[in-house]
């Protein structure tokens, strides 16, 4: 169970820090709403990664919550709550580092298909357990 709750800690903090960061970049640049369509914009990356990770952490959390609730998770269970954390930080990263958002990058890439395969695998988990 306590790997589940660091890892659910660990989204629920990705989800506030980019939030802080889209915030103060929005009072640094004095647009209160809304990005540019210029995806080397720095908010426009902020926004873009927040909407990301706000979109797969609370369901990627459920299910770690879940399935640590049901008794104690096998050890490939775990490294895979701890991996799709992970992912969600490296895609992220590749958000906001990358110079544009209008090309593919590694960053992104990787931290995409790893919640991909990730969250199919705990889902998975879950319904077997079911």
């Amino acid at each position: 169970m306590k790997t589940a709750l660091v890892c659910i800690a660990l989204l629920g903090l990705l989800i506030f820090v980019l939030g802080l960061a889209v915030s103060l970049t929005r009072g640094a640049t004095k647009r209160n709403f809304g990005y540019s369509d210029d995806p080397t914009d720095r908010l426009h990356k902020l926004c873009r990664a927040h909407a990301n990770a706000a979109e797969y952490a609370p369901i990627l959390g459920l299910l770690m919550l879940v399935l640590a609730m049901r008794g104690e998770p096998a050890a490939w269970l775990l490294w895979t709550m701890m991996l799709a954390t992970a992912f969600r930080y490296v895609h992220s990263a590749g958000m906001i580092a990358m110079p544009t958002l209008a090309r593919p990058n590694p960053l992104r890439f990787i931290g995409a298909l790893g919640t991909y395969v990730c969250g199919v695998a705990l889902a998975g988990a879950l319904l077997v357990t079911a």
